[in-house]
């Protein structure tokens, strides 16, 4: 069975899409932890980070690299990047951008409007 993932990957579950590329896929998180809040997944599902194939987490972690740095020109902020890796079985990786709590410790409930404004603001193409 396709993981939750892999079911927005294919657009069977929306998401507020901020990158595409042959091996990975970006999107804010939903239940985010700040403002900008994304995760960055392999297309490939596989449920631990450091059991894909060498080729798919360098693409990975390149993509993390590409949109941390551009979030951080667009939001003016300084981005932490977390493997967690236990509450979806899809690898995946956060960027988050640091607040005055320093990111994971509170839960934002961003309006549909706020969700759509910040994925036009970092949307990469």
């Amino acid at each position: 069975m396709a993981s939750l993932f892999t079911k927005i990957i294919q657009g069977e579950i929306p998401c507020y899409k901020i990158y595409e590329d042959e091996k990975t896929f970006a999107f804010l998180d939903i239940a985010p932890e700040a403002e900008g809040h994304t995760l960055v997944i392999p297309k490939l599902e596989v449920d631990k980070v450091y059991d894909l194939p060498d080729e798919d987490y360098q693409a990975v972690m390149f993509t993390v690299k590409k949109l941390a740095k551009h979030m951080e020109d667009v939001l003016g902020k300084r981005m932490q990047v977390k493997i967690v890796g236990i509450d979806v079985p899809h690898a995946h990786v956060h960027i988050l951008p640091v607040n005055e709590n320093w990111a994971g410790e509170r839960e934002l409930k961003p309006t549909e409007e706020e969700f759509r404004a910040m994925q036009e603001k970092l949307k990469l193409d």
